[in-house]
């Protein structure tokens, strides 16, 4: 679709983990009505990986992702992590997603607007790479690799990754940079969410002590998270954002491994896609 440059349009999906569950649910609504209006796509951590899914015309992939998966003792384990592993195995999720069921990396590259945030090692900054076939598994598992949780960084083109939430959470800025006027945020926390300080320096200090630098932005990121939520309900002259939220009934945080919440809050992000589309489509 072919829009002059003020007329860009911007779809931005925030992370969180097993609360993606809830972008996934909005996203298939998206793919079975064939609706894809926008012409830039910004995701960091679990929201890059859902994107994928969704520009990879793959219905339902990252649904099974997280009702099957990702509720596997193989991939969230707390009994491992006490032994000096990981929380969060992305390198066990990888593996056998590229062998079980493998993003259709052809498809994907199509898009020359998808963006995935990182967070680069060494400065704390946020990097935003548009993935290629050759390297969008590594990117989006980048994004993905959540401090402590996942103890490794990932290295892409001789630098070093990190979880891109940590230094942009919702990167809505960035799409008004890209030049859209029209964006949508999907988000992964209720709309009065408001994050807070860490309250545990102490485990930053130690579980980070080699990342100083991802430290600072992990102290840093509730005021950038406040910042763009405050661009969100402010946004500049000319420039609409439709903002929308997880409904007051999802359950679902960070680690849940409960099948049937997951498809409860699955089938909430369905019809809240339902929603949008009809609307989007109204005010067209």
């Amino acid at each position: 679709m072919s829009h002059l440059m003020e007329d860009k349009t911007a779809l931005v999906v925030e992370g969180g983990a097993m609360r993606g569950i809830f972008s996934t649910g909005i996203l298939d609504a998206f793919l079975i009505h064939q609706f894809n209006p926008f012409d830039i796509h910004i995701g960091v951590s679990a929201g890059s990986s859902n994107l994928a899914a969704y520009l990879a015309n793959m219905y339902q992939r990252n649904y099974k992702v997280y009702v099957d998966y990702s509720v596997r003792p193989d991939f969230i384990s707390w009994r491992k992590f006490f032994l000096g592993k990981h929380l969060i195995d992305l390198d066990w999720l990888w593996d056998i997603t590229i062998k079980e069921m493998r993003l259709d990396l052809d498809r994907i590259s199509q898009y020359k607007n998808y963006y995935v945030g990182l967070t680069e090692v060494n400065s704390g900054k946020t990097h935003y790479i548009k993935p290629d076939k050759d390297n969008l598994e590594e990117v989006i598992k980048a994004s993905s690799a959540i401090p402590i949780f996942y103890r490794n960084t990932v290295n892409i083109n001789g630098a070093e990754y990190v979880d891109g939430g940590v230094s942009d959470p919702i990167p809505v800025k960035k799409a008004y940079e890209l030049g859209a006027k029209k964006i949508m945020v999907i988000r992964s926390r209720d709309y009065h969410f408001n994050m807070k300080k860490p309250s545990k320096k102490m485990l930053l200090d130690v579980f980070l002590r080699k990342y100083p630098q991802v430290k600072l932005a992990t102290l840093k990121r509730h005021r950038v998270y406040r910042e763009s939520i405050e661009f969100i309900r402010k946004p500049p002259k000319g420039i609409e954002i439709i903002e929308v939220n997880p409904p007051d009934e999802f359950e679902t945080n960070r680690l849940t491994q409960d099948i049937e919440i997951l498809k409860k809050d699955y089938q909430l992000g369905y019809d809240t896609g339902i929603n949008i589309i009809k609307k989007w489509n109204h005010k067209a």
